[in-house]
């Protein structure tokens, strides 16, 4: 009883209260994953204080390892922490829902258009840089302090620039967390937060073994009928399960699923990448997309269940063993190199593809660096330099 005292429990909340903040961010956060995690960090974590920094950077770190949408897994496992199942399903339907929408009502009223103009919604890319720069600046205060975690830090932020491929970062953490259980296992000053995650280990079971009998068995279930439907689920289900990296990882494999059967053209295809690069949330909904373009609404409702169902699998049948091994000091001692490797892949990701693609003239870096004190001298609201980022991007675009 004593040691519970001493440990942190994490406060239930409401179904509610998950689904209103989710959806606010997914109606603000423009940027692509790794600004997603920032959007989290300061929503979560800083604001509204449902978790510690430590806690949401081992499940940061914890998502890395999955295949899927990192992004996207981290909202489901922060709303599943706070309000059980209805709570993960909230998180998921607040943040993907409104880019979802978006996207499928872009096919639905303009599946022909050939190409997509984005220039004027530069300022967005713009506030992603200041987002992802400030996520940078405070995990690195938490999590690369010391020499050993901030050379850890470095030589991840090195070998993603330098080796870029789908598995390159499964790689890198795993190599961090190795690095770290030796070098920085004397360091541990505090016991990790108790969260109670309000699920049965044989019930995680359960939706791992889930996860990869539909794996399988839809392939199976694919050759013996000549239903679309299961075809249609079966396409998204695999490239939701086996794809790392998430983000723009996922187009090729989605381009090999409905370009060749037939399902879209290649220009239809191009026109609804472009769309979504133009809306917040996650980009996996480029799943909405292409589902409304093919079979109409009730497409777009399979293919976007069937790309995000194995994140839900996954995160929620890992939490349980999860929690159970940040117990242990060895463990422990892996995740403060694995935490560190996250923030070197964080800088890297600040580089290329954050900077590159915003920051192309003085004016861009001057708007940037105007967003970044409006978030960490003035402390605004992420949402509202998004608003501002936007709105300065749409007038230079005019005016140049």
């Amino acid at each position: 009883m004593n040691q519970k005292k001493k440990m942190q429990v994490q406060k239930k909340g409401s179904v509610w209260e998950v689904w209103k903040t989710a959806f606010r961010l997914g109606l603000t956060s423009f940027g692509g994953p790794v600004a997603h995690l920032g959007y989290f960090r300061e929503e979560y974590v800083q604001r509204r204080q449902w978790l510690d920094e430590k806690t949401y950077a081992d499940l940061v770190a914890l998502c890395q390892f999955l295949p899927g949408p990192a992004s996207s897994q981290v909202g489901i496992g922060i709303g599943f922490m706070r309000a059980g199942f209805w709570g993960a399903f909230a998180a998921w339907l607040g943040f993907t829902l409104p880019s979802a929408l978006a996207l499928s009502l872009f096919a639905y009223f303009f599946q022909d258009a050939s190409s997509i103009s984005t220039e004027w919604l530069h300022g967005l890319l713009v506030a992603a840089v200041a987002v992802v720069a400030q996520a940078v600046w405070g995990m690195a205060k938490n999590f690369a302090y010391d020499r050993p975690r901030a050379s850890i830090a470095i030589v991840a932020a090195v070998f993603t620039l330098l080796v870029p491929s789908v598995f390159s970062q499964v790689g890198i953490i795993a190599a961090a967390g190795i690095a770290g259980s030796f070098l920085v296992q004397n360091t541990i000053e505090e016991k990790p937060t108790l969260i109670a995650v309000g699920i049965h280990k044989k019930t995680a079971v359960s939706l791992l073994i889930l996860f990869l009998a539909l794996l399988i068995l839809l392939p199976m279930a694919r050759n013996l009928t000549d239903s679309h439907w299961i075809a249609l689920f079966d396409s998204f289900y695999r490239s939701g399960a086996l794809v790392f990296g998430g983000g723009h990882v996922v187009l090729p494999l989605l381009q090999a699923e409905v370009v060749p059967t037939g399902w879209l053209t290649a220009d239809e295809f191009l026109a609804g990448y472009g769309a979504a690069q133009a809306v917040p949330g996650p980009l996996f909904t480029f799943a909405s997309y292409l589902g409304m373009a093919s079979f109409g609404w009730r497409g777009a409702l399979v293919a976007t269940i069937g790309i995000f169902l194995p994140s839900f699998l996954l995160i929620i049948g890992m939490l349980p063993f999860w929690h159970w091994l940040r117990h242990h000091p060895r463990f422990q001692a892996a995740l403060g190199g694995i935490n560190a490797a996250v923030v070197g892949i964080l800088l890297a990701a600040l580089y290329h593809p954050v900077w590159t693609k915003a920051v192309k003239s003085p004016l861009d870096f001057s708007l940037a660096l105007a967003a970044f004190a409006l978030l960490t001298i003035w402390k605004w609201p992420p949402w509202l330099v998004v608003v501002f980022s936007f709105a300065a991007g749409a007038i230079f675009s005019f005016v140049s």
